[in-house]
């Protein structure tokens, strides 16, 4: 049942938005769309003004009333909406974490002096200034 109403809800929607972008926008006339003046003959005398309306107002209806019905569904249902997704995988074959332990810490050290030269090597001679 829910396959059907989403089809029905995607034609709707498809439908929604082409009915919407051949209605006659501020300035425009719908002939424009079809060419010249031959878009009045078309849709009749009164042009497409009352006939786009009601099919717009129809289609939104039948958007509105789908979308409500698949949310319904949905909730109804009680299944998730990525089921058996590679998320909920990873989820189960992660071990549970172990509660929060205090690490302690390691007691400070004081800064070490200049450390002597390695026993064997000789310090680096220091250059005299030159005169």
């Amino acid at each position: 049942m829910s396959v059907v109403v989403t089809v029905l809800h995607v034609i709707v929607c498809v439908f929604l938005i082409a009915v919407v972008l051949l209605q006659r926008g501020r300035g425009a006339q719908v002939g424009a769309v079809f060419g010249g003046g031959g878009g009045a003959t078309m849709f009749g005398a009164r042009g497409a003004g009352n006939f786009l309306t009601k099919l717009t107002t129809g289609a939104a209806i039948v958007f509105m009333f789908t979308s409500l019905s698949l949310a319904y569904m949905r909730m109804h249902r009680g299944e998730q909406l990525f089921e058996g997704s590679a998320v909920e995988e990873e989820q189960a074959q992660k071990p549970a974490a172990a509660p929060f332990e205090e690490i302690p810490q390691a007691p400070a050290q004081a800064p070490a002096e200049k450390a002597a030269p390695p026993a064997g090597e000789a310090p680096a001679p220091v250059p005299s200034p030159a005169p």
